[in-house]
């Protein structure tokens, strides 16, 4: 039996409705060599570089996937000049990052029961524009969405405040009807000083208890 109610609960994509983030950084090494750790460091290089966060640039779209990646390769030649980057497709970076990459069964088990008790669920996550044909059929499983936010079509990111407003907007809802899931602590810090409630995603039985508690439906795992 369904219930009613005015909650809005918005999942993250990277580290909650995906794997988490450190077992993607090790995927990928199995699939170019790159260690985590100089990926990263690239990374904060490109950002560097352009004066913003790591991701910033690419999940606003201010630059392609293609420009992107050709930095990250500049970067990582540099840093380790016999690394080797010939099974890197860094300036297709999305399609190999997400190659083989399956939903968090749990997580979508949740999205799909806190909508069967009559909530409305959405994602908002900060991502890429060339990714978006990747990672949209990872999150199948979960079913359908209410709503969908994602930095790089409206130009904010997490944890800018101005990101909650847009999904507040574009769901139809005041602050205090929305819940974030969010592996990152700064963006659930952001969402609770925009008025939203929010759980900092650690594990899945811990997540579900904590959503439990908040909307009143019995977690489902």
């Amino acid at each position: 039996m369904t219930t009613r109610d005015d909650t809005m609960v918005w999942f993250d994509f990277g580290g909650v409705l995906s794997p988490p983030l450190a077992e993607l950084f090790a995927a990928y090494e199995t699939k170019t060599g790159i260690a985590p750790a100089a990926l990263q460091a690239a990374m904060s290089a490109v950002g560097d570089d352009l004066g913003a966060h790591p991701l910033a640039p690419i999940e606003l779209a201010q630059i392609t996937e293609r420009e992107w990646g050709a930095r990250l390769r500049e970067h990582l030649a540099a840093a380790d000049p016999g690394l080797d980057l010939t099974r890197a497709r860094l300036e297709t970076f999305g399609e190999q990052w997400f190659d083989g990459i399956t939903v968090n069964p749990a997580m979508a088990a949740t999205l799909r029961g806190l909508k069967a008790h009559g909530l409305r669920v959405g994602v908002l996550s900060n991502n890429v524009v060339e990714w978006e044909r990747f990672w949209r059929p990872i999150i199948e499983p979960a079913g359908p969405l209410d709503a969908l936010v994602d930095s790089c079509l409206v130009g904010a990111r997490k944890p800018d405040p101005q990101i909650f407003a847009i999904a507040e907007k574009t769901a139809g809802v005041d602050a205090d009807q929305c819940i974030l899931i969010d592996d990152l602590e700064q963006n659930v810090q952001a969402a609770r000083e925009s008025g939203w409630r929010a759980v900092h995603f650690r594990t899945n039985a811990q997540a579900s208890s904590e959503l439990s508690r908040l909307t009143g439906v019995a977690a489902v795992l």
